[in-house]
Order: C-alpha cells, then structure tokens, then sequence
C-alpha cells in the first residue's frame, strides 16, 4: 500500500547570476509523494526528472528535466502476466523547468503537465492499441490496475499514455518529447498540450499525413523503446535512438549489442536509419544531442552501481559520426539496388537473404560479441555509425548512479550530466518495492554534474 502525499510546488525566482554546479553536482529538489507500508517505510519522492536533459533555448541558467510515466518497478520473476507494477496510475508525465542560483544550486521554477489533444491530463499507463506489448499494469498489491483515464472503455490503459523519455525544447516554446511505449514522438505546445505526433502505425489518426516511423520500430521491447531525442540545429530533422535492439521479427532475437538511429525530417517526413553497434550486448542508449547535422552525443550504459555490484561498470558519452553509416531505411532503393541480397518487409525494413538486420547478427554468434555478424552486414556495404569516447563517467568521476540519462552540452568543453532516480525506488524482486541507494548507502536523488570531456566537443 502506497500513502499518498503532497506533489511538487514551483518556486520563485529571477534571471540572476547563476553558476553551473561542478563535478560534485547539484541535487534537485523533490517532496514525498508517500510511504509504502513495509517493514522499510520506503518513501516514493516526486521530483523524478532525469529522463531527459534539455537546456532552455533562450534563458541562459535555466534547464529543462523530464519525468517517466512515474513511480513504477518491474514485477517478480515468473508473475503470469508479466508487467509492471504502478505505485501511483494516476501520475501524470511532466516537464521541470529548473533555474540554476549564484551558488549552484538548482531550483524548480515551473512544472509542466503533460496533456492529450482535449487538454486531459495523460497518465503513464501503457498504451492499449498503438504501441501495447502486454505490459499488464499492477497495483503495489498485485491487482490489476482499473483505471480508465482516457475513457475508452479498456481498463488500465492510456492510449495518450506516455513512458516519456526522450525531450528538444524549441525555441517557440513547444517540445517534442519520445517514448518508450510506441514508440511515440509527440510534439507538445507550451502548455503542455498534445499539438502532433509521429508513430510506427499508420493507422493511427492522430499521425500528420506522411508523417510515420519506419514500421519496425514497434518491436521494441518492453521498456526498450526510443530513449534519447534530439533536433538537428538548424531545426528540420528529429533524431532519435532506440534504447536496445528491436525484437525483429521476434523476442527470439534476444540481446544483440544492435541499436537503431532514426532521423525524421518534420516538413517532409522522410525518414532515415542507421545502426549503432554497443560495446556489448545488453547495454543501453539513453540519450542523444545533436552537435551537427551528422555529429551527435550517445550515451551508452549499463544498469549497474559503482561500488555495488561486480565486473566492468559502463557509464561512457560517445561522439557518433553518421556521414559515412549506411542509412538502411527501407526507403534507400539505392541501397537495394547494389546487392541482390538486400530485400524489403513492409514490417520488418530491410532483410538480408530474408533475415532481419538483427537476425544478421544474432545468428552470427556472439564470439567476439557478435563480430562475425557485423562482418556480414559490411561485406554488404552497411557500415553503422562511427563513434569515439568523448566521457567515460566510472574512470573520472566513478559515476555512482546506475542510469545515466540525461545530457546538456553547455559549450565545447563543458557536458551537463543528469540521473534517473527513478522516484527513488527499485523493485525488491519480489512483487514490491525497496528504496534505492548508492553504495554510500545514501538514498539516491537527482543530480546534476557538469563535467569536462575529454576533448572539445567541437
């Protein structure tokens, strides 16, 4: 059972004189939302916004943070239906927009609630229709949620649902915002109402004519869906980033170290692709910023702690260069042209000798992770992007959160770096919840750190 408190309040303030916080970073503020009953008193904190990082376009010390679709743990192992359990179905997706003081410190000015096109407040929910994967959605207590947010007669979905993880503050005002659910890219006014969307189903009307994700991108997995968002700068072209392999054609694929790079250009709608390959298997993307038009930021993690858990512990930012990656959209007929192998699924984007890009790899073998499948695909003439560690978080700073998330490119030689805290819970493992803590044995929290790469950023 979940007690259930106050939410977030915004603060005040000026455009003053601000200092960026150093490497010790800077916490952000957040209040209790309530206690769960159990023998640890867990306490649920709102003020979970480090899913995405973006700076605001036009107020120098101010910065934008991104909520998920809220307080919510993975269920114990072997549950039947698998799923996820919401500590509050009702919690709204937000954006922060936070000011940074003379001392460093941040504080929330304004909050910012995500709504439908009829100015309904969304839910984190999962998606029934467009995007649904059979994450069941669960009370702390194991009974199925029964919330019908959006009035559609399916219980305990959302079809305006949001997992929100992904943000590009424009300098109109309005966001575009991707998820992990569809995905989905929506694109938000100022108010936080939903003014457009671009999905992978081209059923959905809620999609501008010739505006659709190339199709394969719904098989994400479960919670694996578009992570990381970004605008090109000169404003025409989304940019985002799968969070981990597809399951294409099917969950049998498992765990490749394959992650896709989708460009939309918004005035047309073209679209375009490209591969990233992890450093191994089971990593995860969770953020990009673009640097140029072919020049990008990736986070690449795992889920791991510092000072916790055991092995090699990534939190690396790679500078990624698409001019030379091979863009293998099913919309490249060039691509096809120059090698008979090369087909087409309407559902699946490009095939070689009628396996997915992915099956390419996973069928390989995973020796040298998966090298052998990755040679297959070159031989073809598709190369993925080429990348270069611009931050390696564990060697500098010993990163000590488990999710970095977040990025800010300040200037060339100053990175702003996020965490997602996760409303400070973590799963138990056993159908509840526990709180999360460092390795200090500090409860984690939001922070921000502004840290040097290695090398100018440009």
């Amino acid at each position: 059972m979940l007690v259930m408190g106050l939410g977030l309040v915004a603060c005040g303030g000026s455009d003053d004189d601000f200092h960026y916080p150093g490497a010790a970073g800077a916490s952000l503020p957040y209040e209790l939302i309530g206690k769960v009953s159990n023998s640890q008193g867990t306490e649920v904190r709102n003020g979970s916004y480090g899913s995405s990082l973006a700076p605001h376009p036009t107020r120098p010390g101010y910065f934008y943070g991104l909520s998920d679709r809220g307080p919510n743990a993975a269920t114990e192992a072997g549950r039947t239906p698998s799923g996820i359990i919401f500590l509050a179905p009702s919690y709204t997706p937000r954006i922060g927009l936070f000011r940074l003081t003379s001392e460093g410190k941040a504080e929330l000015a304004e909050t910012i609630l995500l709504k439908d096109p009829k100015g309904r407040a969304i839910t984190g929910l999962p998606n029934k229709n467009f995007g649904g994967t059979g994450e069941t959605p669960y009370h702390l207590d194991g009974s199925v949620v029964a919330l019908d947010p959006d009035g559609d007669g399916v219980a305990g979905f959302d079809e305006s649902g949001l997992d929100s993880e992904g943000l590009v503050a424009l300098k109109d005002g309005t966001f575009w915002i991707s998820d992990e659910y569809g995905p989905h890219i929506v694109h938000f006014d100022a108010t936080g109402k939903e003014i457009g969307r671009i999905n992978p189903f081209a059923a959905d009307p809620r999609n501008k004519a010739g505006r659709v994700l190339p199709a394969e991108l719904s098989k994400r997995w479960p919670n694996r869906g578009m992570e990381g968002l970004t605008i090109t700068p000169d404003g025409k072209t989304l940019v985002g980033i799968l969070q981990s392999n597809l399951y294409n054609p099917t969950k049998a694929v498992g765990s490749i170290n394959l992650t896709r790079i989708v460009t939309v250009n918004i005035d047309t709608g073209a679209t375009a692709q490209y591969l990233y390959r992890q450093d191994a298997a089971g990593l995860a993307n969770s953020e990009i910023v673009a640097l140029s038009a072919t020049s990008f930021l990736v986070i690449e993690r795992d889920t791991k702690f510092f000072g916790i858990d055991t092995g090699t512990v990534r939190k690396n930012v790679y500078k990624v260069d698409l001019s030379r990656a091979t863009n293998v959209d099913q919309s490249n007929a060039a691509l096809r042209s120059s090698q008979s192998a090369l087909t087409v699924s309407p559902a699946n984007g490009l095939l070689v000798n009628g396996k997915t890009l992915e099956e390419v790899v996973k069928d390989a073998g995973n020796a040298n992770n998966f090298a052998a499948g990755w040679e297959q695909l070159a031989a073809l003439g598709i190369q993925p992007a080429a990348k270069t560690l611009a931050y390696d978080g564990i060697a500098t700073q010993k990163y000590p959160h488990d999710k970095m998330e977040g990025l800010w490119v300040i200037d060339a030689n100053r990175l702003g770096i996020i965490n997602d805290a996760d409303f400070m819970i973590a799963p138990d493992g056993a159908g509840g919840v526990k709180q999360k803590l460092l390795y200090d044995g500090k409860v984690e929290n939001n922070m921000l750190y502004v840290v040097k790469p290695n090398a100018p950023l440009f």
